[in-house]
């Protein structure tokens, strides 16, 4: 059986687009037993998988464990050569983002871009797809039928705030009462801890690590709680992590503006011939894209594929645009032309951008529960790091209000912070002081961590990676002169040089330094062309500059608000 959700209020999608995967997991981890050490084996084509145990609250680290899976690709360098540098952690953020996804799909490029040094590492923190999980639903068909996600567009009915705060008591019930004993230890904090544990099962001491978006806020928390086990550290997208904590999501849209006037400019510089949605200067672009946000909000539009069918609406057009804000280099041109369409009565662009995958009912495949739960991990990470949100819905109304006077995207935005207001009040962990907020996020750290920012980023900006960097000894801001999240959603050499040498040699760039892109908005040449995967036997330069612009060729729409990847989709467990 097959249940169509209505993707159009959700924040959350299941959208894969513009991204090219050399797997889909095929490994059947429920199948391979869990290790108190990392006891790898073979699996997915060139990778190695593992299952390791770790505490379930490092409060009492001697009794329930949970699970955590791990994939790697490692390195082809002997242990003992001078050249090998040993594990390198990522976290494509989320929160609930699977880092084993993203090291299955883009593992063989970190390894060329790091000169096979490194064994690159992707793990499912804890609470996410094939770790240890948590799931407010018992089948998959009743998170299709029901569950939570956060209101994409909230102007796109009336009781938007509304409906949002009743969904969130609901989902904070379900919970609460299909709780087995671990959703309060599934955090930002105890996630953390596990990294350490992870390096240590490496038999290191320090952590090498990436963390993009979200997990610049573990990777800053990591950093706080243990400044003298740091090898390297690279927090790309960088969040408030003190706006985080406290749950206020008030400061990620400062340069969101920024970012679609980007669209704006570069469509108006390509011109009628590089831009479908061309006019005779920017003013007049946005000016058609409001006329095409009033004409859809009084007319959708229904449209009918091969592939699937549903409506073009308000929500789903606002959606449109601002998931593009993520990936302009690889989107902006799709959305002009889906702009152009729709203005023509197409939908049929506009709705491929943002439709997902329906739900199929399979009664014999118990693994497809555990990777779609990451609605649940998500807000369950976000609400159990975050201080309390007040559980009146005039709270949720006046706050919407508050932000809606700063931010034209708030009615996409509000949902987030609304997502918590029914969550259960489980203690906070440790990390938090006597005054109940997190950190400092301040600390002489035993080497100097490299937060790498945009300067046009939708939902982290710049200003919050100066801010971070602030507060760590040593710490350098590394710029990069182009709108979307993080570095690697446009391909700039000159960025990925930097943090390829800090990883390498461990050199910092200059104070101030800021690296420009390759190619313009509206020339995807720069990041599409035909795949080469084994670059072996090339220059390391050659493989290094391949691998830079396959990164961010495979950037795509993410489901979770401060993350690069989509839903996991299904994989196989067992």
């Amino acid at each position: 059986m097959k249940i169509s959700s209505h993707g159009l209020l959700l924040f959350v999608f299941s959208i894969c687009v513009f991204g090219q995967t050399f797997g889909q997991d095929s490994f059947a981890w429920l199948d391979l037993p869990a290790s108190d050490n990392l006891e790898w084996v073979d699996c997915n084509s060139g990778f190695q998988c593992a299952n390791l145990k770790v505490p379930l609250n490092y409060s009492s680290p001697d009794n329930e464990t949970v699970v955590l899976a791990l994939i790697q690709y490692p390195s082809p360098l002997p242990v003992n050569s001078t050249d090998y540098k040993g594990p390198l952690l990522f976290n494509p953020g989320g929160p609930g983002g699977s880092g084993v996804d993203y090291v299955l799909e883009q593992g063989v490029h970190y390894s060329q871009m790091f000169q096979d040094q490194y064994d690159i590492v992707g793990f499912d923190p804890r609470g996410v797809a094939r770790s240890t999980r948590v799931s407010f639903y018992e089948t998959g068909a009743e998170r299709a039928l029901w569950g939570y996600e956060i209101l994409v567009e909230l102007l796109g009915r009336p009781d938007g705030i509304e409906n949002a705060w009743a969904q969130a008591a609901i989902t904070g019930q379900l919970a609460s009462e299909r709780d087995t004993g671990i959703l309060e230890h599934i955090n930002t904090d105890q996630t953390a801890r596990d990294m350490l544990k992870i390096t240590e099962a490496y038999g290191r001491q320090k952590l090498q690590y990436w963390g993009f978006s979200y997990g610049t806020v573990l990777g800053a928390t990591f950093a706080s709680l243990f400044p003298d086990k740091i090898e390297r550290m690279v927090l790309d997208g960088v969040v408030d992590a003190e706006n985080y904590y406290a749950t206020l999501w008030s400061n990620n849209l400062l340069d969101s503006n920024k970012t679609l006037q980007a669209f704006f400019d570069g469509c108006f510089q390509a011109g009628p011939d590089g831009c479908p949605f061309y006019a005779s200067s920017p003013d007049a672009i946005k000016q058609n894209l409001d006329n095409l946000y009033n004409t859809i909000r009084a007319r959708p539009l229904p449209v009918r594929l091969s592939t699937g069918y549903g409506v073009v609406d308000y929500a789903r057009l606002r959606y449109a645009v601002f998931s593009s804000l993520y990936i302009p280099q690889s989107i902006y041109l799709t959305l002009a032309q889906g702009l152009s369409d729709l203005a023509q009565g197409n939908g049929e662009v506009i709705f491929n951008m943002t439709n997902h995958p329906q739900f199929e009912c399979s009664c014999d495949d118990p693994s497809a529960l555990l990777i779609s739960s990451v609605r649940d991990s998500m807000i369950s990470i976000i609400c159990n790091d975050g201080l309390p949100v007040p559980r009146d819905v005039e709270s949720a109304e006046e706050y919407y209000a508050d932000l809606s006077a700063q931010f034209e995207w708030a009615s996409i935005w509000t949902g987030v912070r609304i997502g918590c207001s029914g969550w259960p009040d489980y203690p906070k962990t440790n990390f938090r002081g006597e005054d109940k907020s997190a950190g400092p996020f301040t600390a002489n750290t035993s080497y100097p961590i490299l937060f790498v920012g945009n300067t046009a980023d939708p939902v982290a900006p710049l200003a919050a990676a100066k801010k971070m960097a602030s507060g760590f000894d040593g710490a350098v801001v590394l710029t990069q002169d182009s709108p979307g999240h993080c570095s690697i959603a446009a391909n700039s050499p000159c960025t990925q040089g930097y943090i390829r040498d800090y990883f390498i040699n461990g050199t910092l760039p200059e104070l101030d330094t800021v690296c420009p892109i390759v190619g313009t908005l509206f020339d995807n040449t720069t990041t599409s062309g035909p795949l080469r995967r084994d670059l072996y036997g090339a220059h390391p330069e050659e493989r290094f500059l391949e691998a830079v612009r396959r990164i961010s060729h495979s950037a795509r729409i993410p489901t979770t608000p401060l993350s690069l990847v989509p839903n996991s989709g299904c994989a196989s467990l067992g």
